[in-house]
């Protein structure tokens, strides 16, 4: 297969900062899909009413006026404070797809996050009423005891002792556990057998073990969080992503940081901007694994059937050309940004297979 058309996706799962860094990376996505649901962890205030949300919104649609035909769906950040009432209407006048749960300093600007499940039940009422879907960040930091947990060993934590008791408390919620890293996550969407569960994945999951954080020495560029796991967790992920399954659909987290941010002594920032090339990179994981008659389910089917939206009518052709990303990403502040797949060094650049058409 040289050439390969769908319909065009979206992606549910994106990043896009403020300022000059929203103008840097926002027509990255727009180019490549139709819509994009759009965190609200900003800083240093997130997106935690409608007012925040409307002015974020049209910020956006400033960013990315050159591709006219794309919708950025928007997200509130949920805190231990947020007012249901306002959550819910904002969902059913149209101008909200869903709210974002972020374990309190679990991620990148999560301080404001949900520090107790329990103080967020009202909340969660109110959205399974209206029929609001939760996206979750799907880590546990400690222990009841208030020990750490290890970071590779917090997403199963997180299903075990938070996510299936809350399915079980809100059986008709709609939840969504985002870039899942892990076999355990997909088995257990896998074995809900329910629509009203879903599970986005990451280029850099499907892609990279973990070795390669540390090839050559530690590589701040693949740093990310939830961390990249064992390569028995890839093949699982991979294989689940490319078998059709209806549960699962394309979600980026593109996530951009200024390679200051990726490259310092110490706390060096979680992310890794894969909009450049994100969508030809996916296409490069299902045909390495022979599944290309499955990759439209995943990045324009699944996506809109479980948000109760129509597939995009346009569509998108890509064909066979190998190619590599050959430059980063200036900011108008003066700051630049690495994609991912990009290398100083022109021989270590991530060999891409697939191209849009233009």
């Amino acid at each position: 297969m040289q050439t390969l058309t769908i319909r065009k996706p979206d992606d549910w799962h994106c990043h896009f900062r403020d300022g000059d860094m929203l103008k840097a990376v926002a027509p990255h996505t727009a180019k490549r899909f139709a819509r994009a649901i759009i965190m609200p962890n900003l800083s240093p205030s997130p997106v935690t009413s409608t007012k925040s949300l409307l002015s974020y919104r049209d910020r956006i649609r400033s960013a990315t006026e050159d591709y006219p035909g794309f919708t950025p769906l928007m997200t509130y950040y949920l805190t231990d404070n947020s007012d249901s009432d306002e959550i819910a209407k904002g969902y059913t006048d149209g101008v909200a797809a869903a709210v974002k749960l972020y374990p309190a300093g679990a991620t990148t600007n999560s301080e404001y996050g949900v520090t107790d499940i329990k103080k967020v039940y009202p909340v969660l009422e109110k959205m399974q009423e209206v029929g609001m879907p939760l996206l979750i960040h799907g880590e546990r930091l400690t222990y009841d005891d208030g020990n750490r947990v290890d970071p590779y060993d917090r997403e199963k934590l997180f299903i075990e002792t938070t996510l299936e008791p809350l399915l079980r408390d809100f059986p008709a919620l709609k939840v969504v556990l985002e870039h899942a890293t892990t076999k355990e996550a997909v088995d257990f969407v896998l074995n809900e057998k329910s629509e009203r569960l879903g599970s986005t994945f990451t280029v850099q999951h499907l892609m990279l073990g973990r070795p390669d954080m540390f090839e050559g020495g530690l590589q701040p560029h693949f740093y990310c969080l939830p961390p990249i796991k064992r390569d028995e967790h890839r093949d699982a992920l991979r294989k689940a992503v490319t078998s059709g399954a209806s549960h699962f659909f394309i979600g980026t987290d593109s996530a951009p940081h200024p390679t200051t941010a990726k490259e310092r002594a110490t706390g060096c920032a979680a992310g890794m901007f894969t909009a450049p090339a994100a969508l030809e990179f996916y296409a490069q994981v299902f045909d390495e694994e022979g599944a290309l008659d499955n990759f439209e389910a995943f990045t324009s089917l699944n996506g809109p059937h479980f948000y109760g939206l129509e597939p995009n009518a346009e569509t998108i052709t890509l064909k066979k050309e190998p190619w590599t990303i050959d430059e980063m990403v200036a900011v108008e502040s003066g700051e630049s940004i690495r994609p991912f797949g990009y290398h100083e060094e022109p021989e270590k650049r991530l060999p891409m297979y697939w191209k849009i058409e233009q």
